[in-house]
């Protein structure tokens, strides 16, 4: 995960996001909400329960205590530059719509 980290690191940390401590590893917050983070798991993205599930490549829905958590996808940690540039976008695209914290 340390690998993840560095490169969520690289393309957030100039947005302003602050890495926070959650779900077991590391969140980057920006105006307050979680964008993404890594996990045991994997990278966790946060892009909104109305998300179209099927473009989404490469990646899972989260869940917690065997529940389905809508709007969070667990991603590949493996995935190239072009796939990690979609997921941020999305992230982004969505923390845009939520109000600041």
């Amino acid at each position: 995960m340390a690998e993840m980290l560095a490169r969520l690191h690289e393309r957030l940390d100039p947005l302003g996001a602050k890495p926070v401590k959650m779900f077991g590893g590391t969140c980057f917050m920006l105006n307050g909400n979680m964008v993404a983070g890594t996990s045991k798991r994997g990278l966790l993205v946060r892009v909104g329960k109305d998300f179209d599930a099927d473009a989404a490549p490469l990646s899972t829905v989260m869940e917690m205590g065997g529940k389905p958590m809508a709007g969070y996808r667990f991603v590949d940690p493996d995935v190239d530059d072009a796939t990690l540039a979609y997921w941020i976008a999305a992230t982004l695209k969505f923390n845009k719509t939520l109000p600041p914290k």
